[in-house]
C-alpha cells in the first residue's frame, strides 16, 4: 500500500486548465494532502514551469507530460480532462497501483466498462459532479420523484459556459438516471434530447433534457416536476468551481487505504 509521511500525495491531470488550476490551489491549500505531480498535454507550452506559478506562489512542483511517473509517484490521481485522456491516466493507474477521482464525463459505454474493470484493482470514484450541494440535489430529485409520482411531468434543464463540448451534461444525465429509477423507468427508453417541429403530445413516462450553452456560466441545473396546478423544481447553481475542487479532494481523502472499489460522491457523502 502507498502512503507514508508529509500527506497524502496527490497528481492532478490537465494541470492548467480550468479546474486543474483550482484543483491544485484547494490541494496547496490542504493540510493534509501534498501536490506530488502536476500532468499536463505534451504539446503545452507550460510544461516545465511551475505548477504554482498561475497561483503566485511557486510550489516547488514543475509541470510535467511524464504522467506514468507522476502517477507512480503518488497515492491518487485527480482527473478532470477528456475521456481518451482519462482512460490512458487509468491505465497508468492501474499499473502503478494509484488510486483515481474521475471527474470526467461524456465516457461511451465502453469507456465505463473500462473503469469498472479497473475498479477491480483500484478504488476510484467516479461521479459526474464532484460538488457537494450537486450530490445533495441527487438525493432531493430522488425523494421528489417517489413523493410525487407518475402524475408529474419530469424536465431537465442544464445550462454551462460555451467551451463545454458535450451536452447534456453528466451532471444532468445523473439526475435523469436518478429520477428514472426512482420511477421504475429505464432512461435510455424514455429520454427526449430537445424539442423541434411537430413532435405531438408529450408521452407521459418521457424525461426530458434541455442544454443551454453560453458565456462562463458555471453549471446550473434544474429538475422541474410538472403536475396539474403545481411545479416543483430542484435547482443548484454552481456559481465557483472551488465547490468541485474541495468535492474531489474529500474524494480522494475518501479513497485513503481503499485497495480496490467502484464509488461515487454518494459513497463519499454517506448518502446511500
Amino acid at each position: 500500500m502507498k502512503g507514508g509521511g508529509g500527506g497524502m500525495k496527490i497528481a492532478i491531470a490537465g494541470s492548467t486548465g480550468r479546474m486543474g488550476r483550482i484543483l491544485i490551489e484547494a490541494v496547496l491549500a490542504s493540510a493534509d494532502l501534498k501536490l506530488c505531480a502536476a500532468l499536463e498535454i505534451a504539446a503545452s507550452p507550460q510544461l516545465g514551469k511551475d505548477a504554482g506559478e498561475a497561483m503566485g506562489s511557486a510550489c516547488g512542483v514543475a509541470l510535467s507530460a511524464d504522467y506514468a511517473a507522476g502517477i507512480a509517484a503518488s497515492d491518487c490521481l485527480i482527473d478532470f480532462t477528456r475521456p481518451e485522456g482519462s482512460l490512458l491516466h487509468l491505465d497508468a493507474c492501474v499499473k502503478a497501483g494509484t488510486n483515481m477521482v474521475i471527474g470526467t464525463t461524456g465516457f461511451s459505454t465502453e469507456g465505463k466498462q473500462r473503469i469498472r474493470a479497473a475498479a477491480q484493482r483500484i478504488a476510484i470514484v467516479f461521479a459526474p459532479n464532484m460538488a457537494v450541494g450537486v450530490n445533495a440535489v441527487f438525493k432531493l430529485a430522488e425523494i421528489a420523484a417517489k413523493i410525487l409520482g407518475d402524475a408529474y411531468d419530469v424536465e431537465i434543464i442544464e445550462a454551462h459556459h460555451r467551451h463545454k463540448v458535450d451536452a447534456p451534461s453528466g451532471t444532468a444525465l445523473k439526475l435523469g438516471e436518478v429520477v428514472a429509477a426512482a420511477l421504475g423507468r429505464d432512461l435510455k427508453s424514455c429520454a427526449v434530447y430537445g424539442r423541434e417541429g411537430d413532435t405531438g403530445e408529450r408521452d407521459a413516462r418521457s424525461i426530458g433534457f434541455h442544454s443551454v450553452r453560453g458565456g462562463d456560466i458555471v453549471g446550473e441545473h434544474t429538475v422541474v416536476f410538472a403536475g396539474s396546478g403545481e411545479r416543483v423544481e430542484v435547482t443548484v447553481r454552481s456559481q465557483s468551481r472551488l465547490t468541485y475542487a474541495e468535492g474531489a479532494l474529500r474524494a480522494a481523502r475518501f479513497l485513503s487505504g481503499k485497495r480496490s472499489g467502484l464509488y461515487d460522491m454518494q459513497d463519499v457523502l454517506g448518502l446511500r
